[in-house]
Formats: structure tokens, sequence, C-alpha cells
């Protein structure tokens, strides 16, 4: 991904908190014939977090991620192809009436992280069992109510055969956060304040990420 030098991440930690806020990624490997993408979760595997490098503070961290074993990108991890996992924060349009100035031209403001490495598959029912349990736990405790999985967990165990788990480290990452950087402070304020003011949840958390930038 190219990322000019004035969108690129402010510190390392604003990438894994795009990463840890927006987990629905999506995985693009090389296929036989074309390139293979598929939506899943993905977390990072929090032992690793000490590891992380980089401007990202993400390279030497492993995500933990899970797809159907029926979906034909699971045979591609297997061979050990290099991937790619592209997470998506919050982003939305920017109208020239913002700027307040004619001519002018319009945009998109965005947050990205792309990591790269090779997806290696999870070997046996216990790994396995063991990165969705995990998925689970990460998301109760940042998305859900806090509910107990205990129960469920002989249900997991029955899907297990339909799951194909993989880790994957990061050999490189790149973050980019397009928050009108290029523009005066006036103006910025403006964009900001309009994506605050907006009913849309996204549009929301892109105004606290041009907050915090200033």
């Amino acid at each position: 991904m190219f990322v000019p030098d004035q969108y690129r991440a402010p510190a390392p930690e604003w990438a894994l908190d795009v990463l840890r806020a927006n987990p629905l990624a999506t995985l693009v490997s090389a296929g036989s014939q074309d390139p293979l993408a598929t939506h899943l979760p993905a977390i990072p595997d929090e032992t690793t977090l000490r590891d992380g490098q980089g401007e990202t503070g993400l390279v030497g961290v492993t995500l933990l991620g899970h797809l159907n074993r029926a979906n034909p990108h699971w045979t591609a991890l297997q061979a050990g192809v290099p991937s790619l996992l592209i997470f998506s924060g919050p982003h939305g349009y920017v109208s020239p009436t913002y700027y307040r100035t004619d001519p002018a031209a319009p945009t998109w403001n965005f947050t990205a992280i792309h990591v790269h490495g090779a997806a290696v598959p999870v070997a046996g029912r216990e790994a396995t069992l063991a990165v969705v349990r995990e998925t689970v736990r990460i998301f109760e405790r940042d998305f859900g109510t806090g509910w107990d999985m205990g129960s469920s967990v002989p249900y997991f165990e029955r899907m297990l055969s339909g799951v194909g788990a993989f880790r994957l480290r990061v050999t490189a990452a790149e973050a980019m956060f397009k928050l009108s950087q290029e523009k005066p402070p006036e103006v910025r304020q403006l964009v900001e304040r309009s994506f605050a003011a907006s009913s849309l949840g996204t549009h929301r958390e892109l105004a606290a990420a041009m907050r915090r930038l200033w």
C-alpha cells in the first residue's frame, strides 16, 4: 500500500488500535489462476504483542484467524503462499463545501492497515479449538456482554471438522491515516465537526481519530 509521508501512523499503537477495533479483515492470497480473497475475523496473539516492531508496531506480531475448510482459500494456505490481511478502519466522504474555497476537489478520509506474511494452517483439533476460543474471548471482552462460553465448548468441538485455523506472523506492515492533514487547521476543524455531527457511527469514529491526531 502506498502511504504518503503525511499519512503515516503518528505512533505505533495507532495501527494496533485500528486492527483491534475493526477485526473483520480481508485475507488475500495468490490462487492457481486468480487471487483469492476471504472476509474473516482476525485477532492478535496477545502473547506476541511485546515482539512488535517497526513504524506500525506490528512486525513480529502473530495474528490468528479461521475460515471454512470448504473454502478453496484454505487449500491455498496449506501450500504456504504469502498472504495479505487488510483491516479497514473508519472512513467517510469529504465534500468540498467544508473547504469554503472554489475551485476545490472532494476526497475520502480513511484509515487502513495492511499486514503481510505467510498464513500457516494450525494443525490438530486442540490447537484449532484454542484459536476459536481465543477469538470468542477477545470479541466478548471487546464487543460482547461477557458471555461465558464454557457450556458451548462441546458445541464448538462438533464444528471443528469444518474450521480451518491459521497463524500469520507479520513480516511487513503498512498503516495509512488519511485525516485531512494536508489542510489548514480551520478546514480540518470543519471536516472533523461535520463527521462528529453525523448519524453514522463510522463518521463519528473518524472524527475521534482526527481529534486524536491533533
